[in-house]
């Protein structure tokens, strides 16, 4: 057994990264610990597994066997519990250069434990400008047993001076094969629960497992893969951009409102509400004024990407959508993500061109592109349903 096993499909990088985690040990048995590469940098589309695939190698690193997926460090780093590893997202939209200068301190600490430091830094093509500055500066000259461990969707979505300082891991998709084993084997889910979910989340392990548990997940996929057949004029163009932006603020909501209730409680409790004593209360909540609303805004940049992140989901999905008409177009005999909607991609396919079909798909790209710009959200995704709109 092996903490490179639970990484479906990735045999290749699952090797190499094997490989570095047993010299890796070995170099620190011999007291040689300079030779480790002390930057990776993990890439590839959604779905690989690329903060997984990360975790593993953290694993791999802090077990002294080099990954045996059973000892107390491999269980500690997989269940996010180490004290030598500390794994970082954005607050919200991006990471700001005072986050990540913070975060460069405290890798410079020793390991409490006498292996290594491990920072697994997700979304790491987040970072801005200044940030990356800084990022590269800890990046060249780290310290003896720190280790960063990038995740990116590409290699270019970094800046090359951070890139070309870094060990580069390629994943891949999963095959749908693989992804609906897991799902059967390791979860439990009837075979053809398993094989619907792992076709249409297009070998995204994660996203599977939603469509396999959660029905709301399939009503909404259902809703948005029904918008191409709806756009028939312009005002069904406008009330497929309102319900699709409504829904992205919903699902935002719901995935931060209790969080967000949580972190004011906690800070407030921190600054003294709700103590007793003469003037105490009210001198600290006064004090504490300002980090409540620093907090507060961070609150609101997360909301704000969590709002993205629910949209870009949708847009793929189109893109999917259409994938699968241009596909029934030319004839090709790749397996369909969204065959269990047959009937109206064949409708779609028989009234529209190819040409058609892949200027819808730049319509829709043009639209995540305009979004990740912060253009705002109900004026993009308006001028993209008006781009799909059948003649």
């Amino acid at each position: 057994m092996s903490v490179f096993d639970d990484l479906v499909g990735q045999e290749q990088a699952s090797a190499v990264l094997s490989r570095a985690a047993h010299a890796a040990a070995e170099a620190v048995a011999g007291g040689r610990g300079a030779g480790m590469t002390h930057a990776w940098l993990f890439t590839g589309p959604p779905g690989s597994g690329r903060e997984d695939a990360a975790r593993a190698f953290a694993a791999a690193l802090m077990c002294p066997s080099g990954g045996c997926g059973h000892c107390d460090q491999c269980h500690q780093v997989l269940i996010g519990s180490h004290p030598d590893l500390e794994a970082v997202k954005p607050e919200g939209l991006s990471y700001s250069v005072k986050q990540t200068r913070e975060l460069i301190l405290r890798a410079a600490g020793a390991p409490t434990q006498g292996r290594w430091r491990v920072i697994l830094f997700e979304n790491a093509d987040r970072v801005t400008e200044s940030a990356a500055n800084a990022l590269l500066k800890a990046i060249e000259e780290p310290p003896p047993r720190t280790v960063w461990l990038l995740c990116s969707p590409a290699p270019d979505d970094m800046i090359i001076t951070i890139r070309s300082r870094c060990r580069v891991v390629s994943l891949v998709t999963p095959s749908g094969e693989a992804v609906a084993h897991v799902l059967a084997t390791r979860d439990g889910v009837p075979w053809e629960m398993a094989t619907f979910a792992a076709r249409a989340s297009q070998g995204d392990l994660a996203r599977a497992r939603l469509l396999a548990s959660d029905e709301g997940v399939r009503r909404r996929r259902d809703a948005v893969l029904a918008i191409p057949r709806s756009l028939s004029g312009v005002g069904e163009c406008i009330t497929a951009a309102e319900r699709l932006v409504k829904t992205a603020e919903e699902e935002a909501a719901a995935a931060t409102t209790l969080l967000n209730e949580s972190e004011t409680t906690d800070l407030r409790r921190l600054y003294g509400e709700g103590s007793t004593g003469k003037g105490l209360n009210r001198g600290l909540v006064r004090g504490g004024a300002g980090a409540l609303r620093e907090l507060e805004d961070r609150q609101k940049s997360r909301a704000t990407r969590v709002k993205r992140d629910s949209l870009d989901g949708a847009l793929l999905e189109l893109v999917s959508y259409y994938r699968d008409v241009l596909a029934m177009q030319l004839g090709a005999t790749v397996e369909l993500a969204n065959d269990d909607h047959r009937f109206e991609l064949d409708s779609i396919a028989r009234g529209s061109t190819a040409e058609e079909t892949l200027r819808r798909i730049d319509v829709i790209m043009q639209c995540r592109e305009r979004l990740a710009a912060n253009v705002n959200p109900q004026i993009a995704v308006e001028a993209m349903m008006l781009g799909l709109r059948r003649p």
